[in-house]
């Protein structure tokens, strides 16, 4: 019990870590969405230097216009990119939103210092770049925009009060004076924007890691697996490598249920499910897709997967598990069937198909076996 319990731990990535393929994939469909938010809100973006225009100068019309120009243009660069589902792509137009933003603000201090440093206007998309993140699932990403947005900001803020002449400050008339306690509270605002977009971002990713696995032994769970099958046997087919899938059912698991109870059988998943995981090399998976069902993912030919199953088979039957204190111990034995992609089937319905064919004609002949081919 107490290997799953740590296996179930681990499932949910930690702070830093690449997110796995559930969430790579509903995090492409967040770039989608974002990039079509984006064209969206570009278009609005142009409305803000006409308004500007009704009590502005024409040189910061004319700043605003071009950049609105730009954030169009870079916006439908960006959704023909996040279709292709380009994998740099958050990264990307993560960077550009923010420099973007600061290029912006850099061209209205070339005039007005105080504008440059105080337009809330502008600078408020420093923090739609940091909250756009947060469709990406991806906790990395989010932190990097924040961290990116405050770095640029601090160091614009530098370089307009070091070119000040003296010691005075930039002041106008319109954006009021730049002012060290200004610039420590809009950090602050970014810090704490970005804070709560990466828990924000951190609580979606569990509730997706936790619908695709299973409470009980931690392991991925039907959903995961249908969609990871795929993703997997591509792989496979871009490296060149084997892949076999293996079906697993246990042998008279109900006896266990009727003679010690639901609560010993839910140890003796859990155990056997632990078993399996130390049984995985790197890059293949297991799942529990029902009842005592499980599905295996294993790199390699079939036969070497056969060999690893069956030895995994026979040591499992010379350990006896114990169900629980003062009761004997009991046998766990299991039946299997193999397949081989792209032998047996080319996709994710024929593997399984075929697996479960073997698996059904091992189960005939007794249990207590592996089948690796069709009778």
């Amino acid at each position: 019990m107490g290997d799953a319990s740590k296996a179930g731990r681990r499932r949910a990535p930690g702070l830093f870590a690449r997110p796995d393929a559930l969430l790579l994939d509903t995090g492409a469909d967040g770039e989608l969405l974002t990039a079509r938010v984006r064209a969206l809100l570009s278009l609005l973006v142009l409305s803000l230097p006409l308004l500007a225009a009704l009590d502005g100068d024409g040189r910061e019309v004319a700043i605003g216009l071009g950049a609105a120009v730009v954030i169009n243009a870079s916006a439908q660069l960006w959704l023909a990119l996040a279709r292709r589902r380009v994998r740099w792509l958050p990264l990307a137009t993560a960077t550009h939103d923010v420099s973007v933003t600061s290029l912006v603000l850099l061209l209205l201090a070339r005039d007005d210092p105080a504008a440059g440093l105080n337009s809330m206007v502008v600078w408020c998309f420093y923090a739609v770049a940091i909250v756009l993140t947060a469709l990406r699932n991806d906790v990395r990403l989010a932190l990097y925009t924040g961290a990116l947005a405050i770095a640029q900001y601090a160091l614009l803020w530098w370089m307009v009060t070091a070119m000040a002449p003296g010691d005075a400050l930039p002041a106008s008339y319109a954006y009021g004076v730049v002012s060290p306690g200004t610039l420590a509270q809009r950090l602050v605002l970014l810090a704490i924007i970005t804070a709560i977009t990466a828990l924000v971002v951190r609580r979606i990713q569990r509730l997706i890691t936790a619908a695709g696995h299973d409470a009980l032994t931690g392991l991925p769970n039907r959903a995961w697996l249908l969609q990871h099958l795929p993703r997997d046997a591509a792989d496979a087919r871009a490296s060149g490598r084997s892949l076999s899938v293996a079906l697993l059912d246990l042998d008279r698991f109900r006896r266990i249920n009727e003679a010690a109870g639901h609560p010993a059988g839910d140890r003796a998943l859990r155990h056997f499910a632990a078993g399996l995981t130390a049984l995985l090399e790197d890059g293949e998976h297991a799942a529990r897709i029902g009842g005592q069902e499980f599905v295996l993912l294993l790199r390699g030919p079939i036969g070497s997967a056969w060999e690893r199953l069956d030895g995994h088979r026979r040591a499992l039957a010379e350990q006896a598990f114990q169900p629980g204190r003062g009761r004997d111990g009991v046998t766990l034995r299991f039946s299997a069937g193999l397949a081989a992609w792209p032998q047996d089937g080319a996709d994710t319905s024929a593997l399984l198909g075929t697996a479960d064919r073997r698996l059904k004609q091992a189960k005939r002949d007794g249990g207590d076996r592996v089948w690796a081919r069709d009778c």
